[in-house]
């Protein structure tokens, strides 16, 4: 009898040992990301994530266990062996696959994998093998074959299948649904009132430990079966209307008059939404000197807000944080659900409903992650994208690189019907970090191949506003640029709920800015979800579709952004900048350790209630 049992603990002791050498290898994988955190805090990973471990190989446990349990109960039943090697082998295969996976996600998005990978994986392949490129293929494949090889080994090592059915059927029965129970508590987490869930493997202010101490499998499944909850706000911090009325204070548009920097109402409008360009190479945020000497040009010349940040980390959510003024959902994407995406606003519908053209450029696959779909929603009367190029121009793996896209752009910028509203995502500076040409910043590591791209797409900007002002529409337009969303590069361990991710420039440019204005800085706290109203504002055009926007150049407006990503949210004012986990409900970031807690607390509050009515929205659309 005690035999018997020996064999289910075997089995479950494999799993748990399996869980400690991939967070081994997650931890190994980061070292540079916490080559300064103390070995005894990144130890207590494995024993935090422990319980964790425990409940997902409790679910592994429940297919061995009922076919145990009947070849126990049932003698004279026979179940081959090979059907759980075969099971088991596979697990290992899958789960050491998710493991490599998680390495470049966690890179790129600063969490854990989760549901949206795959959505973005299956709904946009190519650009996800993108994405992955500037991975190390050679030393991934590596990794993924030892721990393959390691954990067989250790399985044979350690599991063994022989059962002994001799026994009474009435001290088998009880036995057996005991040891059903003892498998369904592991699932659970034990006996207490909640049951398993990821807050209980949160121990430290550092995201990375938490998400090493978190069970990659566990919360996958979890963030999988949740990814249905449409319909229940998951950010509920206080009661509806509460949450209303703080959100209220904070966007009510204020009294008073705002600056008037434009010579003419009714400009042409090039957008410029640049692919992950950071406040980080750009000097005159305290960003790193020679990366974007160009914007530097076109920050002397024009109206440059230097306290901007962006609504969260992807592309999908930036372009709607940008042209619909709707801020990040946390998880979710708006972008990707057409019957909520429709029912928000954006600025090409808003200018066409003006008299302009609009037309939206991209050198890659405007169908990527539903944006075509949001595109055409919104009246982007043109698309020109990657088909439009020659085979020549698609030299990236994206697509054409951005020099290319702006070459066209000149092109057909003049034949648009005046006054226009044009639109250009740049698509160079992403992974895998690909440039035609010399790079400017040598080597192979990640962070210059990312200064690189920067540099590269920084020139095409500086070289496109040369040649745009050749042009007879050159004169009657206004420029702005803006970037998607923050970048952990250069940086080696910027984390995800660090507000330096997600500082970004914005500025106005163009002979269409009264002489006064050029050379500006407006150093007011934003959001990328403000050049909405800003824009709007300065050309009388009613901005009231879009409650989520502020207008940065009414003196009365208040210092106020916030930003969020997958497990948390961050939010900044004149004297704070806070960054709180939603799953261990703690702050995590501190700017300033000498202000007030009363403050503090304030600000988190108006941090809570906007992300609360963000994801409630999208909930209703």
């Amino acid at each position: 009898m005690f035999r018997n049992l020996t064999v289910l603990l075997r089995y479950f002791t494999f799993w748990i040992i399996f869980f400690f050498l991939e967070r081994a290898v997650f931890v190994l994988y980061n070292t540079d990301t916490l080559n300064e955190v103390p070995i005894s805090e990144i130890m207590q990973t494995f024993l935090y994530g422990l319980w964790m471990d425990a409940s997902m190989a409790g679910y592994i446990c429940s297919l061995p266990l009922v076919v145990y349990v009947v070849l126990w109960l049932v003698p004279r039943l026979s179940i081959p062996r090979k059907l759980i090697k075969v099971y088991s082998y596979l697990l290992i295969i899958l789960f050491s696959i998710l493991t490599i996976i998680n390495f470049n996600i966690y890179r790129e998005w600063g969490t854990k994998l989760n549901y949206r990978v795959f959505e973005f994986a299956f709904g946009s392949p190519a650009e996800a093998m993108a994405s992955t490129a500037s991975s190390p293929i050679f030393l991934t494949l590596l990794i993924l074959a030892a721990l393959i090889g390691a954990s067989v080994f250790l399985f044979r090592l350690i599991v063994r299948f022989e059962i002994i059915r001799r026994g009474s059927f009435f001290i088998k029965l009880p036995l057996a649904l005991f040891l059903m129970g003892l498998n369904f508590l592991a699932i659970r987490g034990g006996w207490q009132l909640s049951p398993m869930n990821e807050s209980m493997a949160y121990f430290s202010l550092k995201p990375i430990l938490n998400y090493a101490a978190v069970n990659t499998e566990w919360s996958l499944i979890h963030d999988m079966m949740n990814a249905g909850e449409k319909n229940k706000n998951v950010y509920a911090f206080f009661r509806p209307e509460e949450a209303k009325a703080i959100v209220k204070e904070l966007y009510t548009p204020p009294a008073g008059e705002n600056t008037r920097i434009l010579q003419t109402d009714k400009p042409n409008i090039v957008l410029i939404i640049m692919e992950s360009h950071t406040g980080n190479v750009v000097e005159s945020l305290g960003g790193e000197k020679g990366v974007s000497p160009e914007m530097e040009k076109l920050i002397s010349e024009g109206l440059f807000f230097d306290q901007v940040y962006s609504s969260g980390s992807r592309t999908d959510k930036g372009v709607v944080s940008v042209l619909s003024a709707f801020p990040a959902q946390g998880k979710r994407s708006i972008m990707k659900e057409n019957g909520k995406q429709v029912k928000i606003p954006a600025l090409s519908a808003t200018f066409g409903a003006q008299g302009y053209s609009t037309s939206f450029y991209y050198g890659g696959e405007s169908r990527f992650f539903n944006m075509k779909s949001y595109l055409l929603s919104h009246n982007y009367q043109e698309i020109i994208d990657r088909k439009d190029f020659d085979s020549k121009d698609l030299s990236s793996k994206w697509g054409a690189f951005d020099g290319a896209v702006y070459r066209k752009m000149l092109e057909q910028l003049g034949q648009k019907r005046s006054p226009f509203f044009s639109t250009f995502l740049t698509l160079t500076n992403h992974e895998p970090f690909d440039i035609p040409g010399k790079a400017h910043f040598p080597g192979d590591d990640v962070q210059n191949k990312f200064r690189s791209t920067a540099f590269y797409a920084d020139s095409c900007l500086g070289a496109f506003i040369r040649e745009a002002k050749t042009k007879s529409w050159y004169k009657n337009t206004l420029f702005i640029m803006v970037a998607d969303h923050g970048h952990y590069l250069p940086f080696e361990n910027l984390e995800i709920s660090d507000p330096k991710r997600y500082r970004v420039p914005l500025i106005f440019f163009g002979d269409v800015i009264k002489p006064e204005f050029r050379g500006t800085r407006i150093s007011k706290v934003g959001n990328q979800t403000d050049v909405a109203s800003t824009l709007l504002s300065q050309l009388d055009i009613d901005a009231r579709s879009y409650p989520w926007s502020r207008d940065l150049l009414n003196p009365q407006t208040r210092d106020f952004s916030f930003f969020n990503w997958d497990h948390g949210i961050g939010v900044i004012d004149a004297k704070q900048a806070i960054s709180y986990e939603t799953v261990g409900k703690q702050v995590i970031y501190r700017r300033n350790q000498g202000v007030p807690a009363e403050e503090e607390q304030k600000l988190l509050r108006y941090g809570k209630a906007c992300m609360q009515e963000v994801y409630q929205q999208f909930v209703d659309y």
